[in-house]
């Protein structure tokens, strides 16, 4: 039996429209629902972030540790906005802008919820200070300057004669000379120490009106020489222009005089 024309084009013509509209597949529709379910997701996160975000205000900023910064300082050190949020805070950020103040030594970060933000600092100590063209400084024991000095007292620190801009080599000796004087206790027996540093190899330091010339390196062994031979100038009440220690295992001592090796 023959198929007519027509019957064979709607033959072709049937699986075609079941093709088109056919329901989606499993795997489609698990696409589908999946990507509801993120949206739905984000918009619940969205909106749980901007209620904490009005909510978390924070309200109290707790610092402890400062004595020479201002707790605006430190607030301004840190960043901190006065409608800052606990929440989008990030308290690594915070200690690292505290990290690059020179008058902090370390610093701990800590959040309280809901509303309160701890800082205890420690700060770096006053080492030395720093004579620069007349202009005074403090300066921490790595050298770093803290803060120009404008105050009439000066406090018992040892002063260096220096410019770390110009001079550096012969600063950081000086730097590490100071550390050498605190360490072998010439801080409690002098009234005023001075070091002139503006070469390594002629650094010299003004103890109480005796100039001692000390040089560069083995700033220890050349300070016990000057402790055994100061005891020996007193012992013999000897007028002494200065001392020289830069020759090894050698004290040179100019008396007002002459030379006495």
């Amino acid at each position: 039996m023959k198929t007519s024309a027509k019957s064979r084009k709607e033959s072709k013509v049937k699986p075609r429209l079941m093709q088109r509209f056919s329901l989606p597949a499993s795997g489609t529709l698990k696409g589908i629902a999946a990507a509801a379910a993120a949206i739905v997701v984000s918009c619940l996160f969205y909106l749980a972030v901007s209620a904490a975000s009005s909510v978390l205000r924070i309200s109290t900023v707790g610092l402890t540790g400062n004595e020479h910064i201002t707790d605006e300082e430190i607030r301004h050190i840190a960043g901190l906005r006065p409608d800052e949020n606990l929440f989008r805070i990030s308290s690594k950020k915070v200690h690292a802008k505290l990290m690059e103040s020179p008058w902090i030594q370390s610093a701990a970060v800590r959040k309280e919820y809901p509303s309160s933000l701890q800082i205890k600092i420690s700060e770096t100590e006053p080492f030395a200070l720093l004579d620069m063209k007349g202009k005074m400084f403090l300066v921490d024991d790595r050298g770093r300057l803290l803060e120009e000095l404008r105050e009439n007292s000066v406090p018992f620190l040892p002063v260096i004669l220096s410019d770390p801009y110009n001079e550096k080599e012969a600063f950081l000796e000086a730097i590490n000379l100071a550390r050498t004087i605190a360490s072998m206790g010439f801080l409690g027996r002098k009234e005023r120490i001075e070091i002139i540093a503006h070469r390594p190899n002629e650094i010299s330091a003004n103890l109480d009106g005796m100039v001692v010339k000390v040089g560069a390196g083995e700033h220890e062994d050349k300070l016990a020489r000057l402790l055994e031979t100061e005891e020996e100038i007193k012992k013999k009440n000897i007028p002494v222009a200065y001392i020289d220690l830069r020759f090894s295992k050698k004290v040179i001592v100019k008396p007002v005089n002459e030379v006495i090796r």
